[in-house]
């Protein structure tokens, strides 16, 4: 278990430490905030009790010390700001490779019959023939293929997508034997 961080001691002011009690004993907040709340409240040095070993803060919290040694260094080195909210993603704006028109036009590509040569499009095949066409400036075969599972198309394969299910015309009724009913032959059919 690590030993408590001697330089990332929590010191909450009297507002801010309102602001986490009522968060806390609000129960509409997000379980996340609530538990970094927590992990804050137990944590302060200016406790009247004082401040509580991380062994106990993890007993009181359910999270594990190593999350109590995070979320005191965050709210140290950060504020309460950063501590509360999640991290953004580093690809959050990053556009898309593949939009709705390409996803398309890939799905055409992959009914279509392979160049000579190719028995089948492979996804090597698939990424360079996207960006022969000029629909893409450059595209992995990875991203070619979560866009392919993401469509769920497999040419050759039955699927409900792409072709029509087989149903039984509503007027059949077909009573079948439980595996769990009566050991008789309960089994009936009416039509």
């Amino acid at each position: 278990m690590p030993q408590p961080n001697k330089k990332c001691e929590v010191d909450l002011d009297e507002a801010t430490r309102k602001d986490l009690e009522s968060l806390v004993r609000s129960g509409n907040a997000p379980a996340r905030q609530v538990r970094s709340a927590r992990v804050l409240l137990l944590a302060d040095a200016d406790r009247r009790e004082g401040r509580h070993p991380d062994w106990h803060i993890v007993q009181q919290t359910g999270v594990s010390a190593r999350q109590v040694v995070r979320i005191r260094q965050k709210f140290v080195r950060e504020g309460i700001g950063p501590t509360h909210g999640r991290k953004r993603r580093s690809d959050a704006d990053v556009p898309k490779k593949l939009d709705g028109s390409v996803e398309a036009r890939l799905v055409t590509l992959c009914c279509s019959t392979p160049p000579a040569g190719h028995q089948r499009w492979s996804l090597r095949l698939l990424a360079a023939e996207l960006g022969r066409l000029q629909l893409v400036t450059s595209v992995c075969p990875e991203t070619v293929r979560r866009c392919l599972k993401k469509i769920a198309s497999s040419p050759g394969k039955r699927n409900a997508s792409v072709f029509r299910s087989e149903t039984v015309p509503a007027s059949w009724r077909t009573w079948r034997k439980s595996s769990t009913s009566t050991r008789e032959n309960t089994t009936r059919h009416t039509r």
